[in-house]
């Protein structure tokens, strides 16, 4: 249960950074109301749920067969952690403002199904952190799986509560500045501690 709450915490940084499936949500709540945004949520969950069978598959065909190639991707992803990490906190140094379109789209749960669909960062994320923490003796589709759903379930708690709280707020076309560069120094910081105790272990 440790690996799984670890793993859970290692990914939050990562879903709280503003990303394509973040801002289409929150453009489907400034241009409609907070059901737009949970619709575009189903949408997006969906979407991952494909990435997450093609990749738990995909793993676990790499481990029976090139041990040393899934040793690799797991050091990649060690760098990638590392690579978001450090441009997360470079971030809190510069002047960047995010901006976000205000549009509904007429079929949210589609739109945002293809939205993380055709996300090529959301396919990186899944290889460059599912692999630190499979365990190669055991069951490694079923590890992939569990992760892949603990993932798409914080992904469904967190954009919820993301479109309900910014339903009830001003609908303001830009996040305050401020606030953006702690969610970008704190997942940062998050994200470096991950990637540290990776290369421990």
């Amino acid at each position: 249960m440790s690996v799984f709450a670890l793993f859970a915490l290692t990914v939050i940084p990562l879903i709280f950074t503003p990303g394509p499936d973040m801002l289409f949500i929150l453009s489907q709540v400034m241009g409609k109301d907070a059901k737009a945004g949970m619709m575009a949520t189903v949408g997006v969950c969906s979407g991952y749920l494909v990435h997450s069978i093609l990749v738990a598959l995909g793993i676990a065909a790499i481990i029976v067969s090139f041990p040393l190639l899934f040793e690799t991707i797991r050091w990649l992803g060690i760098a990638y952690l590392l690579y978001l990490a450090t441009h997360l906190l470079r971030s809190v140094f510069s002047s960047k403002k995010l901006s976000i379109e205000k549009k509904s789209a007429s079929n949210p749960i589609k739109k945002g199904f293809f939205t993380a669909l055709l996300n090529p960062k959301g396919m990186l994320i899944y290889f460059a952190i599912l692999p630190q923490f499979i365990d190669k003796s055991a069951n490694t589709v079923s590890q992939g799986l569990i992760l892949s759903f603990i993932f798409i379930g914080l992904i469904f708690v967190v954009y919820c509560s993301l479109s309900v709280v910014f339903a009830r707020i001003t609908q303001k076309t830009e996040i305050d500045e401020r606030k953006q560069k702690w969610i970008d120094g704190t997942s940062g910081g998050l994200l470096a501690l991950a990637a540290t105790w990776l290369i421990a272990n």
